[in-house]
């Protein structure tokens, strides 16, 4: 059990650690097609997991309270998109006008993308933390295959996110070595963040249906605020509407055929 429960909390990191490796066979900057679809996929893939993932196990362990069952559920979803929130307050926001960007912009707007992936790759490990957390305590609706494939859902849409933090820096000139390293450590607080809270499960297990549910409320935060308006701005937004609908598809796939 504890070996699986390490693989499961390192896939996620593998998934971006493998994206940031794409400066290594990619040219220096994405092109708009690319990085519509890689985003749109990652926000169907984070959608599909919000759902199967953490809000339905919230719901059924939450089965005792009746027709209440909802409460901690709504409760913690709400909490979640609060936290992300506040957080996106007191942070810069990453909706900037590229057009007429010049060097020092450009760097300052790379340099906000990588706080920002990294900042909500916390709840991401959370996320992993809180299923494995329950699946140690026995919680109602989760099983070792529910849980390692919400890791392997995120660490799909953990891909892209590599990719979407190494290849600005490498078309800003920075070493592939460098531009590598910063992409794998904005996914390293993943890990941390989901071992940190297994090892608080006896206090996590009590609020478990809270817990599911706010991580999933701050991962559906990012994908409206952050993903959803990459993916539709300007020409060509049907390609990310397609790899929305694929990713999503593909996480409902994996979730109900091994959960």
């Amino acid at each position: 059990m504890n070996l699986q429960i390490a693989e499961g909390v390192l896939v996620p990191f593998l998934g971006t650690s493998l994206g940031a490796a794409m400066v290594f066979f990619l040219k220096k900057q994405l092109s708009g097609r690319i990085r519509k679809a890689l985003t749109g996929f990652a926000a169907g893939v984070m959608v599909a997991a919000s759902f199967w993932s953490l809000l339905q196990p919230a719901l059924d362990s939450s089965a005792g309270m009746g027709t209440l069952a909802f409460l901690p559920a709504a409760a913690g979803f709400l909490a979640g998109v609060g936290f992300l929130l506040a957080l996106d307050i007191i942070t810069p926001h990453m909706h900037m006008d590229r057009q007429n960007e010049g060097p020092r912009s450009t760097f300052k707007r790379t340099t906000k993308l990588i706080f920002a992936f990294t900042l909500h790759n916390i709840p991401e490990g959370m996320a992993v933390g809180v299923v494995y957390a329950g699946l140690l305590a026995g919680s109602a609706g989760i099983t070792t295959a529910s849980a390692l494939t919400l890791a392997l859902g995120i660490a799909i849409q953990n891909f892209p996110e590599g990719a979407i933090v190494s290849m600005p820096l490498l078309a800003e000139g920075m070493p592939k070595r460098r531009t590598f390293l910063a992409g794998v450590l904005s996914g390293a607080v993943e890990p941390a963040a989901a071992a940190v809270t297994i090892l608080a499960a006896g206090l996590v297990t009590p609020v478990m249906p809270y817990f599911l549910a706010f991580a999933a409320g701050a991962m559906m935060f990012v994908v409206v605020e952050e993903l959803i308006p990459e993916m539709s701005e300007g020409v060509h937004s049907n390609i990310g509407t397609i790899a929305f609908s694929l990713g999503f598809v593909l996480m409902m796939i994996l979730d109900v055929a091994l959960g």
